[in-house]
């Protein structure tokens, strides 16, 4: 049933911006939104009030010839639930109508209690900004759109142009009392399920009477000047962007909102609707590409999408020219010119960016660190590195380096090293009394369980401490590190190394528990009811795959994960004699370099693939060969032979082919050419595989067919909502740099599910690479790759210890001279609304501001003469462009 005044009085409130010729119905947000806390007996009271044009309880009673004390009571609660505002004049209190936004809604939202019990007060607050945004695209010059961004202080230092009310701090400083309250944007998508993960609590500050009425009235927390501040650094380390409301003239806004571009209406404007003259400051973002590295911190905290990772090479071909662009300045504006998806923001612009950046599976940012270690700015660039990586030391002597197979460099000469770049870096921290510990953001309360302290494990804890949140590491061994300690030998990563980079983690309060195994010694449902609001499962691969073959149980056949681990541990294991390794991969490597330095006199490798096919890197298999391992390929095993329950040698038969006519793996052989190898043991190292233990009792999580986990995509999330995975628990065996990457995607979902956000929008990031084939390389000079001091196989199978050497600062230097710059970020100066934010992420000041408009706002009340001249201007921009687009068109041009 609908009430009648309560509708009345929303008509009345919507007046204030639309001047009463859209008229509200009971089935429109602005009705709605005031329904569930408003009586017509309230709303008969409020229709005596006007917009903006406070009154005494004295006056509203004798113009609706009430009691006083009836009216002040009915006021009064409307006052709280935020559907009228209330301001002390000369001691007494006065009350008034606001605009629906920014105003009512805003304030209705901030009431918690109401939109814990009415959901549909939030819901409206969404619906009506989505309804305002089509009618007012292009229809508002720039600067006089509700909202209005301020551009970061220290983005404009030195601007001799700006004007006071272009500066937070004279806002703030204007004023005595300050209030906070959660963000109402943020709160009103995390009801309608679309909360994007971005800081909702305390970010919205109130100022002067504001801050008086949200103390009063309960939906705001006193704070102090120096407090305010705080909160607005606070928000530009998390890249919001500042704006105020802005309908009350130049300076004169009472409230500092940060926002972001997934989730805050006013931003919606620029994003959802391309229509940035809504929000914009006087103020555009350029850069200076010849000191642009790409490294991408501007991209992602670019709230509005106006910056995207392109490219800074000559090209053979020019690259696409940017299509002149269509604006609501002088073009109809329909769903048609809208961006539906711009939730999910393209990072890199279509012709693409630098490969190094791309191919690495974090997507860390390369061409920064090597530029930043080429100026001796060490201690900066493993910052850079840690924002995606925590643990550049470890990656430094075990990384793939996919990043170097895709350098542009190597069309000249030889890529870059870029892993012993990373090497040195992280070893200047390594040696450093004071070593590089990030900031932990706030306090958090939240309880986190991580299973598995291997590199997915640890990454995803390292990101939730940075975040805040208690983080307790459960791991079945004795040691930490997962494959990092047991899988892999310390003449390849030495365990101080991983030991030094995990004292960072408790550094930063996480807390570790060894030698316990989830779902054998506790469950996952006993760690909830201590508390745990969350789980992520990173176990890893930690068994090796059998063979099938006959025998594979007697003594002396082991798989290689298992021998590894074995040594590793410390236990007393010999392998004298002749030993036999059966697979090709980077893990077998291990194994035989393992073997022979535990007694081995004769180590023979055997696998499928072809010496070319060998999926084990080239650099591992020279090291293998220069300490007298000898590699056979093209061999599979067919039986394994022994003596009285021992091994005694294997039966091998020559491989033709190890993949068919698609491509899939399905070996053929020549049967007719077998050999017989002795052997007194043998180490199969032909793969891994999961082993769950009892982890999953109990429990409605689903398997794959490996044996992975069942996850989702994009979240990782499980069957169950508060358990997430990642690792080789998700993909099977990978790389540390794949495992790293997967853990803070799933530290990213945990924190949004604690605060019930959405685990989806916004998560998509694609990278591509620029066309190699189109670029332009002559010129260059021809720079050698430097290289490590080799080491003599005779020396390192002699010993355990990491003998590989680190370059020297003189080698760094020349080495990151190497680097072509191949990235560059582009700005789209109409989609800029000029916040400031990138130029505090950049470390190369390479991105800074310029005034290009001169707008200053006005009052609401002087806005309608100067928007209707402005519409009617704008109809006539859009009728000649559009005759002009036709006469273009007959004439074919």
């Amino acid at each position: 049933m609908v009430k009648k005044k309560v509708l009345e009085l929303a008509n009345k409130i919507s007046a204030g911006l639309t001047g009463g010729v859209i008229k509200v119905k009971p089935t429109d947000p602005e009705y709605r939104i005031l329904e569930p806390v408003t009586t017509d007996e309230m709303a008969e009271v409020a229709l005596h009030l006007e917009i903006r044009k406070p009154k005494s309880i004295d006056v509203i009673a004798k113009e609706c010839k009430r009691p006083v004390e009836e009216v002040e009571k009915l006021l009064s609660q409307m006052a709280i639930d935020g559907s009228i505002k209330v301001e002390e004049i000369n001691g007494k209190d006065h009350y008034f109508l606001e605009l629906y936004v920014p105003g009512v809604m805003e304030y209705m939202v901030a009431n918690k209690e109401n939109v814990k019990k009415y959901p549909v007060i939030a819901e409206c607050f969404e619906e009506y900004t989505r309804k305002l945004g089509p009618t007012l695209a292009g229809n508002l010059p720039v600067g006089m759109g509700v909202m209005r961004v301020i551009p970061i202080d220290s983005a404009i230092e030195g601007d001799t142009r700006r004007a006071s009310y272009e500066e937070i701090a004279e806002l703030i400083n204007k004023h005595e009392h300050f209030s906070v309250a959660d963000c109402a944007c943020r709160t009103s998508m995390r009801v309608i399920g679309e909360g994007c993960g971005h800081t909702v609590e305390d970010m919205c500050i109130q100022l002067g009477p504001a801050a008086e009425y949200y103390i009063r009235t309960g939906r705001g927390r006193k704070i102090t000047k120096e407090e305010a501040i705080e909160i607005c650094q606070r928000a530009e380390k998390e890249g919001l962007v500042h704006s105020i409301p802005n309908l009350s003239g130049p300076g004169n806004a009472l409230a500092v909102c940060n926002c972001c571009g997934c989730s805050c209406f006013g931003l919606r404007n620029a994003t959802f609707y391309k229509n940035p003259d809504f929000s914009r400051s006087n103020y555009v973002a350029q850069v200076n590409k010849d000191k642009c590295v790409a490294c991408g911190e501007c991209v992602e905290n670019c709230q509005v999408n106006a910056l995207k990772l392109g490219q800074n090479l000559c090209t053979k071909e020019p690259l696409p020219e940017q299509e002149e662009k269509d604006t609501p300045f002088d073009t109809k504006w329909g769903k048609d010119k809208w961006d539906l998806d711009y939730r999910n923001r393209k990072v890199v612009a279509e012709t693409g960016t630098s490969p190094c950046k791309s191919e690495c599976p974090a997507h860390i940012a390369v061409q920064g660190y090597i530029k930043m270690a080429s100026q001796g700015r060490y201690k900066e660039a493993l910052e850079l590195i840690k924002k995606e990586n925590p643990f550049p030391a470890v990656c430094g002597r075990i990384c793939p380096r996919k990043c170097e197979s895709a350098c542009t460099r190597a069309g000249i000469d030889e890529p870059l090293a870029v892993d012993e770049v990373k090497k040195f870096l992280a070893d200047q921290d390594l040696k450093e009394e004071h070593r590089f510990i990030p900031e932990r953001s706030i306090e958090r309360p939240e309880k986190i369980a991580v299973i598995g302290a291997g590199p997915a494990g640890l990454s995803c804890a390292y990101f939730l401490a940075v975040g805040g949140y208690q983080v307790t590491v459960f791991e079945k061994q004795t040691k930490l590190g997962g494959m990092l300690t047991l899988g892999i030998p310390s003449f390849r990563l030495s365990k101080d190394v991983v030991n030094a980079e995990i004292d960072i983690l408790k550094e930063l309060g996480v807390e570790f528990k060894t030698g316990i195994e989830v779902g054998k010694d506790i469950t996952i449902d006993a760690l909830r009811k201590l508390g745990y609001q969350a789980f992520y499962l990173a176990i890893g691969a930690q068994e090796g795959r059998s063979l099938g073959l006959e025998h594979e149980d007697a003594t002396g056949v082991m798989t290689g994960v298992d021998f590894l681990r074995r040594v590793n541990l410390d236990e007393d294991l010999r392998t004298e004699g002749q030993v036999v390794v059966i697979g090709g991969g980077n893990v077998a490597i291990d194994v035989a370099r393992t073997a022979e330095r535990i007694g081995a006199s004769k180590i023979d490798m055997f696998c499928l693939e072809s010496r070319e096919e060998m999926p084990a890197l080239e650099e591992e298999i020279e090291e293998a060969l220069s300490e007298g391992i000898k590699i056979n390929p093209s061999w599979g095993p067919s039986r394994i032979l022994t003596e009285e329950g021992r091994v005694v040698g294997v039966e091998f038969k020559k491989c033709i082919s190890v993949f068919d006519s698609q491509g899939k793996f399905n070996p053929s052989f020549d049967e007719s050419n077998t050999k017989i190898v002795k052997a007194d043991y043998v180490l199969i190292s032909v793969g891994q595989a999961m082993d769950w233990g009892g982890l999953l009792e109990e429990t409605a999580l689903e398997l794959n067919p490996n044996k992975t986990i069942k996850v989702d995509s994009l979240s990782y999330q499980t069957k169950e909502k508060d358990i997430f995975a990642g690792g080789d628990a998700v993909t099977g065996p990978k790389f540390a740099i794949d495992a790293i990457a997967l853990g803070k995607q799933g530290a990213i979902s945990i924190h949004r599910y604690v605060h019930n956000d959405n685990l989806l929008i916004g998560r998509e990031r694609e990278y591509h690479a620029l066309d190699k084939e189109n670029l332009n390389l002559e010129g260059y000079d021809n720079i050698p790759r430097q290289k490590s001091e080799h080491v003599e196989g005779s020396r390192s199978k002699e010993t355990f210890e990491d003998l590989r050497k680190t370059f020297t600062e003189e080698q760094i230097k020349k080495e990151t001279q190497r680097c072509l710059g191949c990235g560059a970020v582009v700005v789209d100066e109409y989609q800029c609304v000029g916040c400031g934010v990138c130029t505090t992420k950049c470390k190369f000041d390479a991105i800074s501001l310029t005034r290009k408009y001169d707008s200053a706002g006005v009052d609401f009340s002087e806005m309608k003469p100067i928007v209707i001249k402005h519409a009617i201007k704008r109809q006539g921009r859009i009728v000649v462009k559009s005759a002009k687009k036709s006469v273009q068109s007959i004439l074919g041009k």
